[in-house]
């Protein structure tokens, strides 16, 4: 069974997290918060590989972890508030994560967001570009 498109399946650049996104990234997602705790935290710096083992992850799940593709673990179903405890994990602030998932630096960063955010135009669904 094909599941329903969803409405704002095409807004540029965004990843809704909802129930479907939530059950596919559950493995990512109870890792990301085990990272809560110091003792896994050093765990999981002692040997990221063998750490991830206890988790039920699909490959590409586990790569993403791996090489810190921070919009590949949202796309793999990562809430970005989980993950976020593995930017924390690498000394990363939020600021600093969020910046890497732009690919701009973190002052860059910074100023657009103290500048409003992310201009309007561009960013509206796909289909309202259709109908011009």
């Amino acid at each position: 069974m094909k599941a329903k498109k969803k409405e704002y399946e095409d807004i540029p650049g965004t990843i809704v997290f909802d129930a479907d996104q939530s059950r596919m990234g559950y493995g990512i997602n109870m890792f990301c918060m085990s990272l809560l705790k110091a003792e896994n935290r050093e765990a999981f710096k002692a040997d990221e590989e063998k750490y991830l083992d206890q988790y039920k992850l699909t490959p590409e799940q586990r790569e993403a972890i791996l090489k810190r593709q921070w919009i590949r673990m949202l796309e793999l179903g990562g809430n970005i508030y989980f993950t976020s405890k593995l930017g924390a994990t690498d000394g990363l602030s939020f600021q600093q994560v969020a910046a890497k998932m732009t690919g701009s630096t973190q002052q860059e960063y910074a100023d657009m967001m103290l500048a409003g955010g992310r201009p309007v135009k561009g960013n509206r669904r796909k289909s309202e570009w259709e109908k011009k």
